[in-house]
């Protein structure tokens, strides 16, 4: 008796197990902070799997910690069925520190705006904003050096203001 015990436990947790996978659309298969030196722009990137069909017209709605302060910033993606994989990145960010984790929610919503699925994560950078540049080191689509960095009597001002909550 036992044995029929446990094998309608493992049972019900198994059929359990199989429902709660069925309502995950997506998972986070990455996040970290991108830092583009050359443009003197860094922004968050989080990539989701997708793991079951998402309906026609699927949005994602990702709001962002603003590591200057200040309220969320959000972005919405439109999903394309055909993708496997998603990747959200937010504006720019200024104020990233090191080792501090910023918030990510993700909400993925139908056409008609019904939640299908919310995730929450957090993005950590392993280095601190300040190491970019205070401009950007290149203009215009062929990557011509920025006359504001780069001095006609050759020196170079990477000088960055710092504008950032003291934290």
């Amino acid at each position: 008796m036992k044995t029929l015990g446990a094998a309608l436990l493992s049972a019900m947790l198994a059929l359990t197990a199989c429902q709660r996978e069925s309502d995950t659309l997506v998972e986070v298969s990455g996040h970290i902070f991108v830092f583009n030196y050359r443009v003197a722009i860094a922004t968050y990137l989080v990539t989701l799997n997708k793991k079951a069909p998402l309906p026609e017209g699927a949005v994602a709605i990702a709001e962002f910690e603003n590591p200057a302060g200040g309220a969320p910033l959000v972005i919405n993606e439109k999903i394309f069925p055909a993708w496997d994989k998603i990747s959200l990145q937010s504006p720019p960010v200024h104020c990233v520190k090191k080792d501090k984790p910023y918030a990510v929610s993700i909400r993925l919503v139908d056409a008609g705006g019904k939640e299908l699925q919310s995730l929450k994560t957090t993005v950590t950078s392993d280095v601190d904003q300040s190491i970019m540049p205070g401009k950007p080191l290149v203009v215009g689509p062929l990557y011509t050096r920025n006359p504001d960095v780069f001095k006609a009597d050759g020196s170079v001002d990477y000088h960055s203001d710092e504008t950032c909550p003291k934290t």
